[in-house]
């Protein structure tokens, strides 16, 4: 529960320092005096969105901070305990704003997400305001106050969670099913691509020996000539030739025995010319022994060549890059191949959805069915302690309009109510008046209340528009939520304030140049003067303070 309230320099508020106790404390104070400022500073601790205006004039900056007991709420402690934010004693909230409209999060002293204040303000506190009564026209509220009661909240989530998932994994199952006839075809054109190239089946550094070959067999007989005249000039000719010039050289300079320095060098040269051209002569018989200038081996090679440069041309690209293009053609379709996978995957994945939702839909059905009809009798009881004799609660659950998963459930909830006797059930927003409305809404919040797991609950003024014996029954019903928890109300009524366990009264101090809002804890005398002001004005008449004395007699009783 909430045991401590520190605010600074926010909004007409310079410094509240409030101690806070389990059971029902009332806040009160003069129209204007800003009672509500201290639940408003309560609700920036716990995340509320905010700007630079809350800052106190004159101030660099609002620093609000809430201090919490945790002994009790296992939620709250398994929520810090996950993000290693949990420490021995409270559990402190701190929110600063500075007057250039920067704000800044802690939880114990840890910076931290404005998010994660809201997310740990809702296991912490429960905020009624007077206005909720206004979202009682929403069927999202209908929906939401039912599962609460249902103690179904968590369900509903999962409900919403899986109807999220399915419809994701649907959307994306549609995107890559709506491609698939262009899949096919370019599957097709793929694979019939990738048999060409296939079949070609191009050798490594195949290109370059077909055309060396086919240039070879292209001059053969410029070759075989060549080659001819070569042997002819280097050993066959009669009339002479290399060979036979270079044997009667080295013949003439080796008959002069004894000869160094040039002639030496000479001979040596001329000998490594004759074995090279010896060497040379070899060669060239040795290939024109195995020349063979096959015209079907030619045309052979030009077949080849030409099926290698027409499928690059196709292709439009080097008769080179041919092997290339044939690994990405391969990527490509196997690219394909894994979308097919992935249809046959999210088709599964959505089957599995659809199951799981079925499965959690059905128990929250069936919890909500249960829950309608004691959430409609518990209301319409307190609907006749609240002034409304013979009123009535219906809570319809019509089936969803569409047979895929639906965030909400199975089904809608829409609440109907009859405010008068022999009226029949109608839309809250067609029937009930502005003060009807603000008392069904309240005995809603009370019944809401009493099976909420979060252990305070604030009540902001709720009791707007009702009166008389119907205030008594307000503050008697908030009472008895004190019993049982931490509940603060601000309130108008002074039967609902005669109630309270904790008095605060909020009231303004005027100095010679500003204005500040302080609060104070009323003790039993000062709470029955407050309550005799509330009930007679400014001044007191032994009237008022013997009716105060009565209230809070009978409230303690």
């Amino acid at each position: 529960m909430l045991i401590h309230l520190a605010v600074n320099n926010f909004a007409i508020v310079e410094h509240l320092d409030i101690e806070l106790q389990q059971g029902m404390t009332v806040i009160t104070g003069e129209t204007g005096a800003g009672k509500s400022i201290m639940l408003d500073a309560l609700g920036l601790a716990l995340g509320d969105r905010t700007d630079s205006g809350v800052v106190r004039p004159g101030s660099d900056k609002a620093d609000i901070l809430a201090s919490f007991d945790l002994s009790e709420i296992p939620e709250a402690r398994d929520w810090l305990a996950q993000r290693d934010l949990d420490q021995d004693g409270p559990c402190i909230l701190r929110r600063v704003i500075t007057a250039e409209g920067r704000s800044r999060a802690y939880i114990n002293g840890s910076p931290c997400p404005q998010a994660d204040l809201k997310a740990l303000g809702e296991l912490l506190i429960d905020i009624h305001s007077q206005h909720e009564h206004q979202s009682l026209l929403k069927t999202d509220t209908h929906r939401r106050l039912l599962d609460e009661f249902a103690g179904a909240s968590e369900l509903a989530r999962q409900v919403q969670l899986a109807a999220q998932r399915w419809r994701q994994t649907s959307q994306q199952l549609q995107r890559l099913s709506s491609n698939s006839n262009e899949q096919r075809a370019q599957h097709q054109l793929l694979s019939y691509q990738i048999e060409e190239l296939e079949n070609l089946a191009l050798g490594d550094h195949e290109l370059e020996q077909l055309e060396q070959e086919h240039r070879t067999l292209s001059n053969a007989e410029q070759l075989l000539a060549a080659c001819k005249q070569v042997l002819d000039l280097c050993s066959d000719s009669d009339a002479g030739n290399v060979l036979s010039a270079l044997a009667t050289s080295l013949q003439r300079l080796t008959a002069f025995p004894g000869h160094t320095g040039a002639i030496s060098e000479t001979v040596s040269l001329l000998t490594s010319a004759q074995i090279q051209v010896e060497e040379a002569v070899g060669e060239l018989n040795r290939f024109l022994d195995h020349f063979d200038a096959d015209p079907q081996r030619q045309q052979l090679l030009e077949e080849r060549l030409d099926a290698i440069y027409n499928l690059a041309r196709k292709h439009r690209i080097k008769p080179l890059e041919l092997p290339g293009l044939q690994q990405k053609l391969l990527e490509e379709l196997d690219g394909l191949n894994a979308d097919d996978l992935a249809v046959e995957q999210l088709q599964t994945e959505l089957d599995a959805y659809a199951r799981h939702y079925q499965e959690k839909a059905t128990e929250l059905s069936r919890m909500r069915q249960t829950a309608a009809a004691q959430l409609s009798t518990a209301v319409e009881t307190e609907m006749q302690r609240l002034g409304m004799p013979g009123g009535r609660l219906g809570i319809e659950l019509p089936a969803t309009d569409t047979n895929d998963p639906h965030p909400a459930g199975l089904e809608l909830v829409e609440f109907l109510v009859s405010a008068n006797p022999g009226q029949p059930l109608k839309a809250l927003a067609k029937v009930a008046s502005g003060g009807e409305l603000s008392r069904i809404s309240l005995a809603i919040q009370v019944i809401t209340a009493q099976t909420s797991r979060v252990p305070t609950l604030v009540f902001d003024e709720v009791d707007v528009g009702i009166g008389g014996p119907t205030a008594e029954v307000v503050g008697q019903l908030l009472r008895q939520l004190g019993e049982h928890g931490q509940v603060l109300t601000v309130t108008h009524l002074p039967q609902v304030a005669a109630q309270g366990h904790q008095h605060l009264f909020v009231h303004k101090e005027r100095g010679s140049s500003e204005t500040r809002t302080a609060i104070t804890a009323l003790d039993k005398a000062a709470q029955i003067e407050e309550i005799a002001r509330m009930l007679g004005g400014v001044d007191l008449t032994e009237e008022s303070l013997a009716h105060a004395r009565k209230l809070v007699t009978i409230a303690n009783n």
